[in-house]
This record gives structure tokens, C-alpha cells and sequence, in this order.
């Protein structure tokens, strides 16, 4: 792989070849053309915040739009569940990827879409501040009493009725938290235990998270379980040596993490997690870079009023008392949203298109794992954009469940295209891990016994790690060196690029 440069020495007649070898190439090719995300479809309130919020950051429109929809569904998961026409109720939380390097300003137009959500933590954490002498009194008090009670002189019985007298113990006040970055799965539980019912994983660095003690090898499979199970609605069940038995119904969980391509792409070729069913969960949005568009304006009036309509209708949904189970301060018993007649009959027509299209010639036949889940994501989707145009409402509409369909054909589209592109292929993936480890090695030399004892956990194989070497050579990151010995040594390339 080089190219020949022709240098003219002294003889006009003489030319002089030289060879200047080709920059590595990339371990994935190129994603073809991504589709226009469908902000309409987002309904009047989320598609005017999310222009607003490209107008103000500048930052790709996929990615505005990815945020105000995450913040909604936070903001809309503790009010009820979708009915789906075969009569089960489904959470309307879900999981949402957003790929993009560093720089597109993720993190800004994130900041922008929870400004609400924000602001509800302040004021949960002012209305925690204002009880925590209350509480910390009445507990007191109960706790005195019932010790009074326990030590008096009387029989068994009489000792029990002043302790029915004395009534419950107090409950804590629940922990003003909404959103979480970086949670283990055990930290979370214990944020669902003591903690608001209904929050959620946002993380403008994803890296952080899918590199996290929980996603490690020996973890792994024991977290994708763990938020597969809370993506279902499942009841949060766990039984520890030291903590006992603990059962938490009625909780829910969505999620939005922002990721770098790289991190991207060993996350979704994770062979354990598509088969487990973590990644068939996540709505994905990959769009092209903004980066050398973004040239100064100043901030219209327009936006700003758009975006302020947002944040107050998401301060309303999350002010708004969450329906409760008797008896319960943190556990949800969300109200039962149906589709209408018409929207169910649509729905029945997607899903029958769907199924047909995982033919073994079908083009949704690669993604088959998110393609089986389409039609709840529709109806997921669907509920939280009618719950944001009125959270009263009582039955999902056609033309929202046609909405919402149009954003999971959107996300399935956007499945496609990583998988066309390889992203999603688990060699390349491991390739990219030992790409990455090479280029910190000081030397800039490795040897195939340097990174069976030292590379990356899931690479320490010599089989397995010549296959990848292989692959590195192939594409002009690696070069087999002659020290002399009979050592597999391989000088590394790409660190000035």
C-alpha cells in the first residue's frame, strides 16, 4: 500500500521513484447517508424545542431531537402505561443512543433539553432541606416512645397496644434525585429503594458508563439483565447476605446515553448483550457532523420563547402528582393508556408489515433483534408524544401511534445503516480495542506475546490475537518487523494522525 511520488534529480532525463506509504485505513467503512430525522413527528411542543435548541447550539438536529424526546419520556413514564392490543401494559420508558464525536456539542444541547428536569432537582432538594428538621424530630420522638413503651412493666399485650398507639415509624424522605450518569446496577436499585420511583440514566459522557465497573467482563451480563428487566417494568427483585430480601414494584427507568463512534461500536458488537437483549432496546441516532457549519449568530427571540414552552410543559408533567399504589410513597401504579380503535388497527398493520419484512430475505432481517420489539417501541413512543400534548388524555390516537411508528422506522433505519457499515461486527470491534491499546504502548512496537499477556482482557488469546493482528496489518496499522529474533514484533502506526 503506497504511492509513488516522481522526483527530477540533475539529468532532466532520469526519474526518480519514490514510495511514501498510505495513511493507516479505517477499521469501518464510511456510514452511507443517514436519513432525515422525522421532527415533525415529534409533535408541536418537543419538534418546536428541539429547532429551537439546533438554532441555539447548532448542534446536529438528531441530536436536539434525540434530547427532548429522552427528557420527555422521563418526564412522562411515572403517569401511565401503554396498553398494547393483545391487553398488556408496557412502561413507556426507553432506551435512547446517540452517537457523535466530541465537539457536536452534545453536551450542550443536552443541557438545554433537562434544563426542566434540572430544575425539578433543585426544587426536590429545597423541599428535602425545608422537612429534614421535621422529620429528624418526629423520628426522635417515635423512637423514644417506642423505647418507653418496650421497657414499661406490663404484660406482652399491654406493651403491644402502646406500640399500635405509637403507629408506624416515620418514613425517610425520599431522595431528591431525578437523573444519574454513571450508576452500577446495585447503586441504582438502592437510588429506586429510598429515591424517587421514576428516574433516569443521562449521560452526555456514554463512555462513562460503557466503561463503567458495571460493564465489565465479570459484570456485564448481570447489568444488561438488570436494565432489560427494569425496560420491561419488571419488579426490581434481589435477595444480598447483608441487605435481606428486597422487592420494588411500580419503578421506572429510561435512559439516554451520548457516545463517542468508537465506544459506540464496541458497546453494539457486544455479542453477550445482543444476545441477551440489552441493545435490541436502545433507539439509536448516528448523525453526520455539524463541525465547520456552525458559524456565529446571535440567539433569536423566537427560540428562546419556544424552548421556555418546553421546559414549562415538562415542569408541569413533572409537578404533576404521579399515580401511587395504596399505602406507598415511591411505588408507581401508572394508569392503563389504550390505543383508540383506529390506532389499534394500525398498529396490528405495522407489526404484520415488520414480521414480514424478518424474512430471510427481508431487509429487517439483520437487525431482527430491535425489529421484533418495533411495534412496542411505536406504541411507547406514541404514548409519551400523547401524554405530552395532555397528560389527561385517555386513549392514543391514530395519527400519534402514525407518529410514532414513523420515529421507530427511523431508529430501525438507523440500526441498518451501523450494521452496513460494520460498526456492529464484533471482530472489528475487538480490532479497534487492540488498535487503541497499541497506540499507548511507548515503544510503538507490540509483539503478539505483549498482547496475549497484556492486552485487553478479551483479546489475551494467541489465536485470537494474531487474528486481529491480521487485521490491523491488513489495513496499514501494523507492520511486521525482522529484529532479528524470532519474535512476532510489529511496529504501530497512526499516532500522528
Amino acid at each position: 500500500m503506497s504511492s509513488i511520488t516522481a522526483l527530477k534529480g540533475f539529468d532532466p532525463d532520469v526519474t526518480v521513484v519514490a514510495f511514501r506509504p498510505e495513511p493507516p485505513q479505517p477499521l469501518f467503512r464510511e456510514l452511507p447517508p443517514a436519513g432525515r430525522y422525522p421532527v415533525s413527528m415529534l409533535g408541536p411542543t418537543l419538534s418546536a424545542a428541539a429547532a429551537a435548541i439546533h438554532d441555539i447550539v447548532q448542534a446536529p438536529i438528531e441530536i436536539c431531537a434525540q434530547s427532548v424526546l429522552a427528557a420527555a419520556t422521563l418526564a412522562a413514564q411515572a403517569h401511565a402505561d401503554v396498553v398494547l392490543p393483545h391487553g398488556a401494559a408496557r412502561p413507556l420508558s426507553c432506551f435512547f443512543l446517540t452517537i457523535a464525536a466530541s465537539g457536536e456539542r452534545k453536551s450542550s444541547a443536552d443541557g438545554l433539553a433537562l434544563r426542566a428536569v434540572r430544575e425539578r432537582e433543585k426544587a426536590l432538594r429545597q423541599e428535602a432541606d425545608a422537612a429534614m428538621g421535621s422529620f429528624l424530630n418526629a423520628h426522635t420522638a417515635w423512637e423514644a416512645t417506642r423505647k418507653k413503651a418496650t421497657q414499661q412493666k406490663g404484660t406482652q399485650g399491654a406493651i403491644k397496644v402502646a406500640l399500635d398507639a405509637l403507629g408506624p415509624e416515620p418514613e425517610a424522605l425520599l431522595t431528591p434525585i431525578l437523573t444519574v450518569a454513571e450508576p452500577t446496577l446495585e447503586g441504582l436499585i438502592k437510588l429506586l429503594a429510598v429515591g424517587q420511583p421514576s428516574v433516569g440514566v443521562f449521560a452526555a459522557e456514554g463512555g462513562q458508563f460503557l466503561g463503567s465497573h458495571g460493564m465489565t467482563q465479570e459484570n456485564k451480563l448481570r447489568t444488561a439483565t438488570g436494565y432489560s428487566a427494569l425496560w420491561d417494568g419488571d419488579a426490581v427483585k434481589r435477595v444480598r447476605v447483608g441487605d435481606g430480601v428486597t422487592v420494588l414494584p411500580g419503578r421506572r427507568v429510561s435512559m439516554h446515553l451520548m457516545a463517542q463512534p468508537e465506544v459506540s461500536a464496541v458497546f453494539l458488537s457486544d455479542r453477550l448483550l445482543a444476545d441477551q437483549g440489552l441493545l435490541s432496546r436502545f433507539l439509536i441516532t448516528s448523525p453526520p457532523s455539524a463541525m465547520g457549519t456552525r458559524l456565529w449568530r446571535e440567539l433569536a427571540l423566537p427560540s428562546q420563547l419556544k424552548l421556555a414552552s418546553y421546559s414549562a410543559r415538562l415542569t408541569h408533567m413533572l409537578q404533576s402528582p404521579t399515580p401511587l399504589a395504596q399505602g406507598k410513597c415511591n411505588e408507581l401504579a401508572p394508569r392503563a393508556l389504550p390505543l383508540s380503535v383506529d390506532a389499534r388497527a394500525l398498529w396490528i398493520e405495522y407489526v404484520n408489515d415488520v414480521e414480514r419484512r424478518l424474512q430471510s430475505d427481508g431487509d429487517y432481517r439483520s437487525i431482527a433483534g430491535l425489529a421484533n420489539k418495533l411495534g412496542e417501541h411505536a406504541a411507547r413512543l406514541a404514548a409519551v408524544l400523547t401524554l405530552v400534548d395532555d397528560l389527561k388524555a385517555q386513549q392514543i390516537t391514530d395519527e400519534t401511534l402514525a407518529a410514532g411508528i414513523a420515529l421507530a422506522e427511523y431508529y430501525a433505519a438507523e440500526a441498518l445503516r451501523l450494521h452496513m457499515s460494520g460498526a456492529v461486527d464484533p471482530k472489528l470491534a475487538d480490532a479497534e480495542k487492540l488498535r487503541l491499546w497499541c497506540l499507548k504502548q511507548p515503544a510503538r512496537q507490540v509483539s503478539v506475546r505483549d498482547i496475549s499477556r497484556r492486552g485487553p482482557n478479551s483479546i489475551r488469546v494467541t489465536a485470537k490475537a494474531r487474528e486481529l493482528v491480521q487485521i490491523l496489518l491488513d489495513h496499514g496499522w501494523l507492520t511486521l518487523l525482522d529484529d532479528g529474533s524470532k519474535r512476532e514484533v510489529y511496529r504501530v502506526h497512526g499516532h500522528d494522525l
